[in-house]
């Protein structure tokens, strides 16, 4: 069962990795960021993220403005994924210390997919743990589950077998969103991005702005 689960998830994020793309393709019309898209995003951008309430590391509730205050790099994660999550959440903190090292002062944001044990506290000792300025989010499933949908990102907890119910797997899409203050959404990475390429696009989005 485990295989098959495995293999309805792959599909899953394959799809939906189409979906993004089909959404990011632009037919044109003035783009200040053309120039730093590998696909252009002008029609579709407007549909990939927006308002959400969470609720941060302090215990304290938050909102989507409060939040994302400057250039952001924002990925939907849980600090219990044996893998994926702890190789993505440490590419993208790479990503903004090579940034600050430029000069450009980007956000790294770990929401989680997994708000029955990310508590505050559990993200916060994750977060500090990969990057200093790194703010993790959490809230009620209904919170998590409305800001996945503004981002057009998946989850789903898979079954355990009885006795190794904390033990679960959480299934996810594993984009990295380039947001900022005014513009919204502008741009998503993909796990196979290099540090140096997302700092790269991500200066070029800044310096358009």
């Amino acid at each position: 069962m485990t295989r098959i689960y495995a293999i309805a998830a792959a599909a899953t994020i394959a799809i939906l990795s189409v979906v993004i793309w089909l959404v990011s393709m632009g037919t044109g019309g003035a783009d200040k960021f053309a120039a730093c898209r590998s696909s252009q995003i002008a029609g579709g951008a407007g549909q990939i993220g927006g308002a959400f309430t969470l609720v941060d590391e302090t215990g304290q509730t938050v909102t989507d403005t409060q939040v994302i205050d400057q250039p952001s790099l924002v990925y939907f994660g849980y600090t219990y994924c044996p893998d994926i999550c702890p190789y993505d959440a440490a590419r993208n903190a790479q990503a903004v210390t090579l940034l600050e090292d430029d000069g450009y002062m980007v956000k790294p944001i770990f929401i989680t997919v997994d708000p029955e044990r990310d508590t505050p506290q559990q993200l916060d000792d994750f977060t500090s743990y990969i990057h200093p300025r790194m703010v993790g989010l959490t809230g009620s499933m209904e919170q998590v589950q409305a800001a996945s949908k503004a981002y057009r990102t998946y989850f789903k907890k898979q079954p355990t077998e009885e006795g190794e119910e904390d033990y679960y797997l959480v299934d996810h899409s594993t984009f990295t969103y380039l947001v900022f203050p005014e513009e919204g959404f502008v741009e998503f990475f993909r796990r196979d991005t290099t540090p140096e390429q997302m700092a790269e696009a991500t200066a070029c989005f800044m310096d358009a702005r």
